[in-house]
């Protein structure tokens, strides 16, 4: 499966999203800016993606009120690691209130990783926070059998947001 990123102004992400109604489309937006994300088995329709190759997933529909995307950087050396750690991941964010979909992204023009979340709103993924499952989801993180930060990762992770448009 591809997935695929563009950014832009709500109102031009939005006539993109209406000129192609049959594709997997999914508009957000922050305080900043907008972003579609779009999932096909294709060819994008978009000019200039960030372009992934999806290789976890859990959630059938690319819906959500509240998209939380874990931006982590990789060295060559590491992939392999990395990639790894999450085809073994613990697989209990599927069953949190609110969660609507996983996508493990791997970059096919940069270094770095996109671990998509997909939730019904952000007091979901809050929840999910505090709760044992991601405590124990995150609980190899920094250990042994975990990945070693100082190991894989070429510069620090990085988190962003996005909203429903509609429900900023």
């Amino acid at each position: 499966m591809n997935f695929f990123i563009t950014f832009g102004t709500v109102d031009y992400l939005n006539k993109i999203a209406g000129e192609h109604p049959n594709e997997k489309l999914l508009l957000m937006s922050s305080t900043d800016n907008a972003v579609l994300f779009h999932e096909t088995e294709g060819s994008t329709i978009f000019k200039e993606p960030k372009k992934y190759e999806v290789i976890d997933s859990a959630g059938e529909n690319l819906a959500g009120g509240f998209a939380v995307l874990n931006n982590i950087p990789v060295t060559p050396e590491g992939r392999p690691l990395f990639e790894n750690r999450f085809k073994q991941r613990a697989r209990q964010i599927e069953h949190e209130p609110g969660f609507s979909a996983i996508r493990v992204l791997r970059p096919l023009s940069s270094d770095t990783y996109v671990i998509l979340t997909l939730w019904d709103g952000e007091a979901s993924f809050k929840n999910w926070q505090q709760s044992k499952a991601y405590e124990n989801a995150h609980k190899k993180r920094d250990s042994e059998d975990g990945v070693k930060q100082q190991a894989i990762f070429s510069q620090p992770s990085y988190v962003t947001t996005f909203y429903a448009v509609g429900n900023e």
